[in-house]
């Protein structure tokens, strides 16, 4: 088992890139435990909480490239080529401090302009009780998951912000990535190279303010380098659901490209026509807003597995003129 924790010399700030080098480079089917920091300076609490040293030493030694997130990595996977999919099986994600924070203001969310006055707060959370206790009184269950896991971009992209989710991942902000999931990600450059971040402890479909709870998380990845695989758009599983995912500038237009990567995926994997894949998405399936916040929107759309039980279960339909 591999260990990469965030450090000056493991994190990237803001950016993907395609010319990156990774910071570890490991076999087909190893594990990598890696942690994930959040935040700037300017979201640190005052005491009695503790910022990790971690977070501190990167707010001394490094700065953002662009305005985004703080992401651990890249990890490449020998043998795994541009056009391939990697498969990350995420088998445990741990809270690393007893804090999260939240923020929104005049010029982020949903009801951008309604808030002139900005607000960051401090959440506890009980890690034996695996609760948040917000200030209004309220207790949220802690379900723990990286808002942004990502390979590298296509070279032709260059270096782009990591705020917005794309094709290769990123800052997906999609809440069922928990403990126990499998996220399958298109490869744009050999052995992948995989990033992670944005953690998570609470947060509802949409993000509407633009935050969750945020906060440090520690992640134990299983990585798998699938020749035998081929897509365009990212995909998930968990025990019991099928995912698939879109992201445009437009909402209406990411929820249609993630109902067509299921109707595909339901036709590919059970050889029924794409009408009544079509029929049973709309009878069976469920359609649900990532975020709503970025520039890209994300929607996924989620079934059942017990309405799909034969065929191939790689087979999964290219769609190129879709990519974002």
């Amino acid at each position: 088992m591999h260990h990469l924790n965030a450090t000056p010399e493991t994190i990237h700030w803001g950016f993907f890139d395609a010319s990156q080098e990774p910071c570890l480079v490991i076999d087909s089917g190893e594990t990598v435990v890696m942690s994930a920091v959040n935040g700037g300076p300017e979201r640190m609490p005052a005491a009695p909480f503790v910022v990790p040293d971690a977070l501190t030493t990167i707010h001394r030694e490094c700065r953002a490239a662009m305005p985004g997130h703080i992401c651990t990595g890249p990890v490449a996977v020998r043998g795994l080529k541009a056009g391939n999919v990697l498969e990350v099986r995420i088998v445990d994600i741990q809270l690393s401090q007893d804090w999260g924070w939240h923020a929104y203001g005049p010029s982020s969310g949903l009801l951008r302009g309604e808030f002139e006055q900005p607000a960051v707060a401090h959440i506890p959370l009980d890690r034996e009780a695996m609760v948040a206790r917000l200030a209004c009184g309220a207790e949220l269950p802690v379900r723990p998951f990286f808002g942004l896991m990502a390979v590298a971009p296509p070279p032709a992209w260059g270096r782009i912000s990591t705020l917005p989710p794309r094709n290769n991942g990123g800052n997906m902000d999609n809440k069922e990535l928990v403990a126990g999931s499998t996220l399958y990600l298109p490869a744009f450059v050999d052995g992948g190279n995989f990033s992670v971040g944005d953690g998570h402890a609470a947060q509802g479909d949409g993000e509407v303010t633009g935050t969750a709870i945020e906060t440090g998380l520690t992640g134990k990845f299983e990585f798998h380098a699938r020749k035998d695989m081929s897509l365009e758009w990212p995909m998930a599983e968990t025990p019991e659901h099928l995912i698939t995912m879109g992201f445009d500038p437009d909402t209406d237009r990411a929820m249609t490209i993630a109902l067509r990567e299921m109707v595909n995926l339901v036709a590919a994997r059970t050889g029924m026509p794409r009408g009544d894949a079509y029929t049973l998405c709309s009878l069976a399936g469920d359609i649900r807003i990532t975020q709503a916040v970025s520039s890209l929107k994300g929607a996924h759309f989620m079934l059942a597995k017990r309405y799909v039980r034969t065929g191939d279960d790689t087979k999964i339909i290219r769609r190129k003129k879709d990519a974002v």
